[in-house]
């Protein structure tokens, strides 16, 4: 497989390999999102089939569209969905099954039409999550991700932590043309405890486990400006 110097060469080799093969599923273009891909419903399924969610009830899930069949899958299951809003511009949302029709879980799993069955959490009122779902670009078999570049992935799980909650499986579903031989990882970046496609699932033994919390110097007036969820984070933390 191969490696590269860094992540971003990574992704655009993902999204110009899912290109070339005809594998990326709308929405196009496909180069700077979580790449939808053919074979997205099976993976998910394949993925809430395994052990790893055994005993599931509440989620986290990213909410890019090749991750939309598993919010569906899990939704179906009878499992709580947590959503965050796009860009963490307004925390996080909630998708009760027990509280949506059985026949409304594709609409309530769909970015432009779950308006209707969201509900919006505040921060100090989530409750301890059971496995985390995220999307990616590219991953490794051991356990390495690489997001869309904006970091709001470790961003969510560092929010988490800050709340004081416990750690969970982090988990993904992607394409086998996005599993790649290696890229370097920061401190912060979450690693993968399960890895689903269409044809198998991949379970790291030693995922790299992320520095805790935020790194608050990283972030400047401007990032807490456009994630407000990040400013009252901030001053719940403050004495």
């Amino acid at each position: 497989m191969t490696k590269f110097d860094d992540k971003q060469a990574a992704r655009e080799w993902v999204w110009e390999r899912l290109r070339e093969e005809g594998q990326a599923r709308f929405p196009f273009p496909v180069t700077g999102r979580i790449p939808n891909f053919a074979g997205a419903e099976q993976a998910a399924e394949r993925l809430l089939d395994h052990p790893i969610f055994a005993g599931v009830e509440r989620i986290k899930c990213n909410p890019d569209s090749p991750q939309k069949p598993l919010r569906r899958m899990a939704l179906e299951r009878g499992i709580t969905v947590f959503v965050p809003t796009p860009r963490l511009k307004g925390g996080f949302l909630r998708f009760d099954p027990h509280k949506i029709p059985a026949d409304k879980f594709r609409e309530a799993s769909a970015l432009s039409k779950w308006d209707r069955w969201k509900e919006e959490v505040d921060l100090d009122q989530m409750p301890q999550l059971d496995l985390i779902v995220t999307g990616c670009v590219a991953v490794t078999e051991d356990g390495r991700r690489a997001g869309k570049g904006e970091g709001y992935s470790d961003l969510e799980f560092g929010i988490l932590e800050e709340l004081g909650h416990e750690r969970v499986p982090v988990v993904t579903t992607v394409h086998e043309t996005q599993i790649v031989g290696g890229f370097p990882i920061d401190a912060h970046d979450i690693g993968l405890h399960a890895i689903a496609t269409p044809e198998r699932i991949i379970t790291p033994d030693e995922p790299p486990q992320p520095a805790g919390g935020i790194d608050w110097e990283q972030l400047d007036d401007e990032d807490l400006a456009k994630m407000p969820v990040l400013r009252r984070l901030k001053a719940m933390a403050e004495p």
